[in-house]
């Protein structure tokens, strides 16, 4: 797990390179437009309902205002990890390159077809498992922090499991028997971006950082069992 650290550091040492960078502003600015699109649809639909039930339409805005927030904080990790899926390929590349140049060289960029299946199964993955974390955290409720810590557990399997397989999936066919890194590591990284991501506006960038630090993860312990 003493990998995990690193890998950050390194990830967020690499925050300034123009590919990291150039992902950055595309994730977010989509994930936004998703949350933005969601938004109006919500506002029109309230407003179409308020109108059939005889309600005034200001309350459809108020609605609208007080619903999107709650729905980004709950859902951002969801969408924003599904829209990551499309750049996956460009920050995997972009950490080969600077610290791993012959494993570059190796690697077998994603299609675009198979970005999408990731994204997703991702998708589909993360909704079921908080969906099935749901009764559990009730039943915790009483403990006041217990919901949080069981959606965090969930969230970082999760998101260890997908950050690390970005890089993976582009050198599987030199990682005979799955994905290298390991499940202690994987987790810790979920759990470390799970928390970032928390984090109002510096959460923004939670994704990009764990694909980066899962990259590190990865081609570490690839470079590793070769040497052995």
């Amino acid at each position: 797990m003493s990998a995990v650290p690193a890998a950050l550091a390194k990830a967020l040492g690499q925050l300034g390179d123009r590919r990291i960078l150039a992902v950055v502003v595309k994730s977010v600015a989509l994930t936004l437009a998703v949350f933005v699109a969601a938004g109006t649809g919500l506002y029109f639909a309230l407003a179409e309902a308020g109108s059939r039930y005889g309600i005034d339409e200001g309350w459809a805005g108020v609605a609208a205002v007080v619903l999107v927030p709650v729905a980004m904080w709950l859902l951002f990790r969801v969408v924003a990890m599904a829209v990551l899926q499309f750049f996956a390929d460009e920050v995997v590349a972009a950490v080969e390159a600077r610290h791993y140049p012959v494993r570059a060289t190796q690697a077998q960029p994603l299609p675009f077809r198979r970005d999408l299946a990731n994204s997703v199964r991702g998708l589909l993955r993360a909704l079921g498992y908080n969906l099935l974390a749901l009764p559990v955290a009730g039943l915790v409720a009483f403990t006041g922090v217990g919901p949080a810590l069981v959606f965090l557990g969930v969230n970082a399997v999760l998101l260890g499991r997908e950050l690390t397989d970005m890089a993976w999936l582009r050198h599987e066919a030199v990682a005979a028997g799955g994905n290298p890194a390991g499940k202690a590591e994987r987790f810790l990284l979920g759990a470390s971006i799970a928390g970032l991501m928390l984090v109002p506006v510096v959460g923004l960038i939670g994704p990009v950082v764990g694909a980066a630090a899962g990259t590190h993860l990865v081609l570490r312990r690839l470079e590793k069992e070769a040497e052995a």
